[in-house]
């Protein structure tokens, strides 16, 4: 599987959006400071993510998300309780 994710900072709410195959190993690197993008807000929560069988499907929606606002603020819409931390 490929996988999109959303990374939500425990330090200033920031979020990240990324793609992988190892959703748990790709977590614990961006928790370890792995990733020059995220290593300065360190600690990330996974808060989200989608599961695509293609590769070519998962960079898709993960460039939709992330150079498309209308994409990314439907997202934010959608899991509005899970951004704010309530169930």
């Amino acid at each position: 599987m490929h996988y999109v994710y959303l990374l939500k900072s425990k330090k200033n709410n920031s979020l990240y959006i990324g793609r992988t195959i190892n959703l748990a190993q790709r977590l614990k690197e961006h928790n370890h400071g792995l990733n020059l993008s995220t290593k300065r807000y360190l600690p990330w929560q996974c808060i989200y993510f989608e599961g695509y069988f293609a590769e070519e499907d998962a960079k898709k929606r993960e460039s939709n998300l992330k150079y498309f606002g209308k994409s990314y603020s439907q997202l934010k819409r959608r899991i509005k309780n899970s951004l704010h931390g309530t169930s």
